[in-house]
């Protein structure tokens, strides 16, 4: 069978792009998206992308010349749609560990206008080990200040070569926290004044929030998919139909973007806080807090734990009568949107593995999960229990205590998962396990001594969780429960409540 790079051609656009990421939810989205825009407008730009990490995708991109399919499924209107779209709106992917000076010539593309990026929550973050010379910096921040720079001198700080930054990571006010910390590097690597003030005036750091459910790859289905489409594909990405993007910024760039224009669920608004903490809380939230729990039991995928009569309740306990009630705004439009995101999961043709969306769940939960858990607690003056729950089931699911290539191992019935989070994540949590020795000894002993360890880790959470009344005796109970009696009954317990 051919590959797609003998079935597809590529088309030359300008790189108008530069994306941070390669994995599958940008290329199910963002670059899905340009390859719309593109087809319908005359914005005729190509996206090149960065590997953000010293390992990743690049070979196996430039291998097919950027070229892939996305695999939309769902249900519309009580039917089944299904749809292929060769992508071509990728021209490359550069790896700036071993590609640094090609990667820092992007800086002087003068067709160059945007930057987008999605490196998981944990990955807009300051890291005082960056210097200015690195090649490349080790965190994100510290490569878009740098390239930044050299971009400014390239162009002897002409405005017009400015860029409109848009990042895709799920943190509050994304575009405001990297432009915080690009501006700190400036300070810090003592960059010219005028840089900052180019920095400041000329680029424009949009806030936004992204809304699909990307599984990715579809392994069991994707030697099937590809005698369909009559090529060898091996970057195949699967996504739903729906889609949202939201980017929040005084100015509307809307003309030189033109998403809206072709078609595409878009909005440009200078206030996206409602549909931001909608999604995050409610659709995020929802998998957050029930995807370790779900897994421990024995799921392997969303609609897994939607087909599943008890993980079910549990979810719906969590988000109709825990999260809805923490947030503020038209309760009856948040439950609609919740019924909408249920029905999402269930779609049959998304295999969303659960193991793939607990990457970084330490940093996921404090973004998701936790402004839901502690609004709970302000505005009924009680422990929410399945948010509660949820939170002994993370630490819970972090059991292990060996790590290699930068993961843990963990064990379910006996046979071994990874665990994905930052190193020193499992740092930590691999030196916890290791000090309180086989929970099975003592349970009791270990619950209390991992729940005042975990809740009173102030550089995870943003603040010491012990200071809650209840909370971490509650954790504890539950993660004694989980260890004594078996996950299902522990979700059984935190469905019927406190």
């Amino acid at each position: 069978m051919n590959s797609i790079s003998d079935a597809v051609t590529t088309v030359n656009r300008p790189e108008k792009i530069l994306q941070f990421g390669e994995g599958n939810f940008l290329r199910a989205f963002v670059d899905w998206m340009v390859d719309i825009t593109n087809e319908k407008t005359d914005f005729n730009g190509n996206v090149v992308l960065v590997q953000p990490l010293d390992r990743g995708l690049a070979d196996m991109i430039n291998g097919q010349k950027g070229l892939y399919t996305t695999v939309l499924r769902g249900i519309q209107e009580g039917k089944a749609v299904e749809e292929f779209r060769p992508i071509t709106s990728v021209s490359r992917c550069l790896d700036p560990y071993s590609q640094h000076a090609e990667y820092m010539q992007c800086a002087e593309n003068p067709d160059l206008r945007f930057i987008i990026s999605n490196t998981t929550e944990a990955g807009i973050a300051y890291n005082a080990e960056d210097k200015a010379d690195d090649a490349p910096q080790s965190s994100f921040p510290g490569k878009v200040c740098a390239f930044l720079y050299r971009r400014f001198i390239h162009f002897k700080g002409d405005s017009a070569k400015g860029l409109i930054i848009i990042p895709c990571e799920l943190i509050d006010k994304n575009g405001d926290k990297l432009k915080e910390i690009v501006l700190r590097y400036a300070q810090e690597w003592k960059l010219d004044d005028e840089f900052t003030a180019w920095v400041e005036n000329s680029c424009a750091f949009c806030n936004s929030l992204v809304d699909r459910i990307v599984p990715g790859y579809p392994r069991e289905e994707a030697e099937a998919l590809c005698e369909k489409l009559g090529y060898k594909d091996n970057l195949l990405d699967a996504a739903e139909i729906f889609h949202l993007w939201v980017i929040e910024t005084d100015k509307d760039y809307s003309s030189e973007f033109p998403l809206a224009q072709a078609g595409l669920n878009v909005i440009w608004t200078k206030d996206m806080s409602f549909y931001r903490t909608r999604k995050v809380r409610i659709l995020n939230g929802a998998h957050t807090m029930s995807v370790p729990a779900a897994f421990l039991y024995g799921l392997d995928t969303v609609e897994g734990c939607i087909k599943d009569g008890l993980v079910i309740s549990f979810m719906k306990k969590g988000i109709f009568e825990e999260i809805i009630p923490s947030m503020d705004g038209s309760a009856d439009e948040l439950r609609q949107y919740a019924n909408d995101v249920l029905e999402r999961f269930a779609n049959p043709y998304i295999k969303h593995m659960l193991l793939s969306i607990t990457l970084n769940s330490v940093s996921k939960y404090k973004t998701r999960v936790l402004p839901s858990l502690i609004g709970y607690m302000k505005k009924e003056k009680k422990l929410p229990p399945a948010l509660t729950f949820s939170l002994a089931a993370l630490i819970a699911f972090y059991n292990g205590t060996e790590i290699a290539n930068a993961e843990m191992a963990g064990t379910r019935d006996g046979s071994a998962y990874p665990i994905k989070d930052d190193l020193p994540v499992l740092e930590r949590f691999a030196s916890l396990y290791k000090e309180t020795g086989p929970v099975s000894a003592d349970p009791e002993a270990a619950a209390k001594k991992l729940s005042r360890a975990v809740l009173s880790a102030a550089d995870w959470w943003g603040e010491d969780l012990t200071a809650y009344e209840g909370l971490e005796s509650a954790v504890a109970g539950n993660l004694q429960t989980i260890w004594s009696s078996g996950m299902k009954a522990a979700i059984e317990g935190a469905v019927k409540g406190f």
